[in-house]
């Protein structure tokens, strides 16, 4: 395919991402946005002062996301809802771009990177949002391109990018600065596994011991005969030696299944690995990046937040098409899979089982290994195809029916998003807050409140019984095992306990609970408690003592 061709098909690549991209991106923000922008606000005002300023119960708190935070309050103090959104949107944009610019370079197909990376796009729909999350997410695909480019190219600058790349992290989302070691894996696997292949160290072992035999008995006279013999041995086992080299050599360039390749480059790639781990020192947060997951591991939020819940394969259609075209491709073709690609695969889909927010990775870092068995297919069974096509694309007739389609495909997804407000008023208390901060002392009163929009009061400058910032509720991070926030309000939520117990144990005074939440059954019959305000979705207690 000539230059200009590829020319016309990156600008229209790039025209039709952005739209997608734009489209997918949500209108109404999500609840952690809310608890970002104050966050960011009180660090601008207070500094990083290792403790929370918003609930009620005087506890310790980590900034995970401290620059994050910084950021978006910069953004929405200049430019309020509006600019937080076209942020987003701008996010979005790049991220699916970094994803098309990483495929097409590391597979050098344009049609197949350009059509996989609008499959990705729609996996990370429901992870797009003014979230850490979105930024980390460009970070992670820009790993992978530096990674590979290294090991193709050797050139120095891209180690220098995967130096950055964690100190960004540690300060941007550090709960995810882990998971960047974990992209190397496969890479240092495939390389290990390939070196200790092809040290065949049994045999070498079988060598060197003939040659002491041999050493040995030569500086003996009267053994000519039995040096002579093992002179014989020694060379009937290196011949043997050599031929089965060539073997392996010739089964390595036409495998069954799985491709081996040892890159001497990733020998620094290891070097660099471990120069990061001490990239997590580089914050103003001590020694939180090497804490912050193990502590989250070992509390109960992970068990209890649908994010964190087990994937169901046969309810997520994303992961099932995923899987599909790799056990497809390798079943019923002789197409080859390198064996990093398969270690990072297998690997993430592991973790996806695991957890549903890791979907999320699978598709964006397992992308680049499906590409490269599409690619392979393609190349092998259809070679011509591929560039057909995309002549077909950049052609007079083609140019506008391609721009059409993604605009069509784009309509639909903006189309579910027609009428949304930034704010969800259904969601969030909205008017109740403006009721709070209008009639009760923010001083004095301890409202209990609801899990997913704690961090809009939060946001209105009303103290929290729990938001969204799930971990800082848990003893893990408070430092104090009879304060376990988080169980105490899973089991007044949920009625599993008596919630005047829960009530009593935190001096509660006021709540704010959904018209539809099951405890307002009970407590709109309980005479302890006096209704101050209601609308269609949220309703005010006081509670009398």
């Amino acid at each position: 395919m000539d230059k200009k061709t590829k020319i016309k098909f990156n600008i229209i690549a790039i025209i039709c991402i952005v739209m997608f991209c734009m489209a997918l991106t949500p209108i109404t923000f999500q609840n952690d946005t809310f608890y970002t922008i104050k966050i960011g606000e009180h660090i601008i005002n207070n500094g990083i002062d290792m403790h929370d300023p918003f609930s009620i119960h005087n506890i310790p708190y980590t900034y995970p996301h401290w620059l994050y935070d910084v950021a978006t309050y910069l953004i929405y103090n200049s430019f309020g809802f509006t600019g937080l959104y076209i942020t987003t949107v701008i996010l979005a944009c790049i991220l699916g771009l970094t994803v098309y610019a990483t495929n097409k370079k590391i597979v050098k197909n344009e049609l197949i990177s350009f059509i996989l990376t609008m499959g990705v796009m729609c996996v990370l729909k429901s992870f797009i949002a003014a979230r850490a999350q979105l930024v980390t997410f460009i970070l992670f695909a820009l790993t992978i391109y530096f990674i590979e480019e290294f090991l193709e190219t050797k050139k120095k600058r891209y180690l220098l990018g995967l130096i950055i790349i964690p100190i960004i992290i540690a300060n941007v989302h550090l709960a995810v600065w882990p998971f960047y070691f974990v992209i190397f894996l496969p890479y240092i696997a495939e390389y290990i596994i390939v070196s200790i292949l092809d040290s065949h160290f049994t045999i070498k072992i079988a060598i060197n011991i003939k040659k002491r035999q041999i050493k040995k008995l030569s500086n003996k006279s009267g053994n000519e005969e039995k040096v002579q013999k093992l002179q014989e041995q020694l060379s009937k086992i290196e011949q043997k030696f050599e031929i089965y080299k060539e073997k392996v050599a010739q089964k390595r360039k036409s495998p069954y299944k799985i491709k081996l390749e040892k890159n001497d480059a990733t020998k620094i790639l290891i070097i660099v690995f471990i120069l990061c781990l001490f990239t997590g020192l580089l914050t103003p947060l001590g020694d939180t990046p090497y804490t912050y997951l193990v502590k989250t591991m070992q509390g109960n939020t992970t068990q209890s937040i649908n994010e964190h819940q087990p994937m169901v394969l046969i309810n997520t259609k994303h992961a099932v098409v995923i899987l599909a075209i790799v056990l497809g491709i390798l079943i019923f073709t002789d197409t080859k899979i390198k064996l990093r690609d398969l270690f990072m695969i297998v690997g993430l889909t592991v973790l996806a089982l695991m957890t549903k927010r890791q979907l999320s990775m699978l598709a964006l870092l397992g992308v680049v290994g499906v590409n490269r068995l599409i690619c392979d297919l393609v190349q092998k069974y259809d070679k011509d195809g591929t560039n057909q096509m995309t002549k077909a694309i950049v052609s007079g007739f083609g140019i506008p029916i391609t721009i059409l389609i993604v605009v069509i495909i784009s309509t639909l997804y903006y189309g579910q998003q027609v009428g949304n407000k930034y704010v969800k008023t259904s969601a969030y208390p909205v008017e109740a807050s403006k009721y709070i901060k209008e009639n009760l002392d923010l001083s004095k009163i301890r409202i209990y409140n609801e899990y997913n929009y704690g961090s809009y009061l939060l946001f209105e400058g009303i103290p929290v019984f729990i938001d969204s910032r799930a971990d800082l509720y848990t003893p893990e991070f408070n430092n104090d095992k009879e304060k376990d926030v988080f169980t105490d309000f899973l089991n007044v939520s949920s009625l599993s306990i008596y919630y005047e117990d829960i009530f009593e144990k935190y001096d509660i005074t006021h709540l704010v609970i959904p018209a539809n939440a099951k405890m307002n059954i009970f407590i709109k019959r309980d005479e302890n408690y006096n209704k101050l305000y209601s609308d269609d979705n949220f309703i005010i207690y006081e509670r009398l003592k």
